[in-house]
């Protein structure tokens, strides 16, 4: 076992209180001050973007993360929304998704916040998801981790390391958490839980703010929340969030009288959201291949939908996933038609494109929508891919490294990037790509060995050596520091 694995044991075997610092959406019953930042003087932002980095590195090593650019960028966008209209922002965030029909989201150091594909999966429109996402954000504005972090030192510095280490595995595994928590549960002060409810109280608060001032409807947190109290009353196994945070009537009717206090205006939904939730249910959830047909030939039969559009967009991807490729490339050539720049009919025509080896067809379109959207990760990623199939590996070099250089925290540039240097035969730089991507993950030894392999294969390259040299160096202080958190 590597030292990384075990570093990896002892942050589980360190559960106590993650489930109090890293909390899901609950509801509140009255209002509070902002508390913010001024509440913490010895755990820095400096130490939480450490603490943060590391957190995410060993989720992409243990965590069915999804690297699908489409809702990614819908995700991205959808935070960053929410983000643009909350006070406090000292850390860049990062939005991103987890394969898991679990409702759940949470949020962590480094301003990282972790969406359950179970929460599209249960959610009616984008302002309940809104909803989730902005509590979470404020979890982070407000800096509730570092706080309690803080209020435990205080009283135990041994519940500070074991807090540290348990949210690691309340995050990655939080079935793990919840029965190691209910073995320490004791350990915990009542002071302690009443200063975690008040972070949960002023997310509340503050997160439904942010919602409306967004422009979506504060009311999407109390429809959610309602509509899973409902479902889940009589349940002997209620989802993770609802057992972390139960919704009693008092709870729900808080949020629903906080929502009363703004104008009431209609918020239509958004046909993303609902094109995002059809993806989802088709490609990552746990529907058969005939129960997503099922499922939105029914839709479209019966007239129950949001949006015409999503439940054919559904349907074609659940046509294409059954290999009935005319017919979903029919649907997606009506859609384009009615939309030529939505980027989910855009990708799923590349991939019947590209299925069909029509790679000059899929470059022109992608080459197009590039003009317009020259940052996009979908449209890049979906270029980059196509021209390396297409055997232009060197086209698809510059796109990928930019890609990079604008979001450092992708490994899906990083595979495509090792690919691309593949296919032109530079071995060198195949390894050193592999490398970063390794070390995205954690997986410092695996990317020394990958420098090393780079290494050997540029003995006539002194720069190339230097980088490769320098970058050993920093790999292994950056496996050091990771063991020592």
């Amino acid at each position: 076992m590597s030292k990384i694995n075990t570093a990896k044991s002892l942050l589980a075997g360190a559960m106590s209180l993650a489930l109090f610092a890293v909390a899901p959406l609950g509801f509140a019953n009255n209002d509070l001050p902002d508390l913010g930042t001024a509440a913490v003087n010895t755990f820095s932002l400096e130490k939480e973007n450490t603490y943060g980095d590391a957190y995410m590195r060993v989720i992409r090593s243990s965590a069915p993360i999804l690297n699908d650019p489409v809702l990614n960028q819908y995700m991205t966008e959808l935070g960053n929304k929410l983000v643009a209209h909350a006070n406090g922002v000292k850390t860049p965030f990062y939005f991103f998704l987890l394969r898991n029909d679990e409702i759940n989201a949470f949020a962590f150091f480094g301003g990282h916040v972790g969406v359950h594909t179970g929460l599209f999966l249960n959610a009616d429109n984008e302002s309940q998801l809104a909803s989730v996402i902005g509590h979470e954000i404020t979890h982070v504005t407000q800096r509730h981790l570092a706080r309690s972090i803080e209020a435990r030192d205080k009283s135990s510095t041994a519940t500070m390391v074991g807090l540290l280490g348990a949210i690691l595995l309340t995050i990655a595994a939080p079935q793990a958490g919840m029965a190691a928590m209910a073995t320490t549960q004791a350990l915990a002060t009542q002071s302690q839980i009443n200063y975690t409810r008040l972070h949960e109280k002023e997310a509340d608060r503050i997160g439904m703010q942010i919602l409306v001032d967004a422009g979506f409807d504060p009311n999407g947190a109390a429809d959610f929340f309602a509509k899973l109290a409902t479902r889940y009353r009589f349940t002997t196994t209620p989802p993770q969030m609802l057992l972390t945070h139960p919704l009693p009537e008092s709870r729900i009717s808080e949020a629903r009288n906080r929502a009363a206090q703004y104008p009431h205006r209609y918020i239509a939904d958004n046909l993303d959201f609902q094109l995002a939730k059809a993806r989802i249910q088709v490609r990552f959830s746990s529907y058969s291949e005939e129960a997503a047909l099922s499922l939105f030939q029914n839709q479209l039969k019966k007239g129950q939908y949001e949006y015409k559009q999503a439940a054919e967009y559904g349907l074609a991807l659940a046509l294409l996933r059954a290999k009935q490729t005319q017919q979903a490339e029919k649907i997606i050539d009506e859609l384009l038609a009615q939309a030529p720049n939505n980027l989910f009919y855009i990708d799923t025509k590349t991939d019947l494109l590209l299925e069909r080896k029509q790679h000059d067809q899929a470059i022109a379109m992608l080459e197009k929508q590039r003009q317009l959207k020259p940052t996009s990760q979908v449209i890049n990623v979906n270029l980059a891919n196509a021209y390396i199939e297409h055997k232009q590996p060197l086209k698809a070099i510059p796109i990928l490294e930019e890609m990079i250089f604008l979001d450092k925290q992708n490994q899906l540039p990083l595979y495509l990037l090792s690919d691309a240097y593949k296919e032109v035969g530079n071995q060198s730089m195949e390894h050193y790509i592999k490398a970063e991507a390794m070390a995205l993950a954690a997986d410092y030894d695996g990317a020394i060995d990958q420098l090393n392999f780079a290494y050997r294969l540029s003995e006539q390259d002194p720069l190339q050596l230097a980088r490769i040299e320098a970058r050993i160096r920093q790999f292994k202080q950056s496996k050091k520091a990771i063991e020592q958190l």
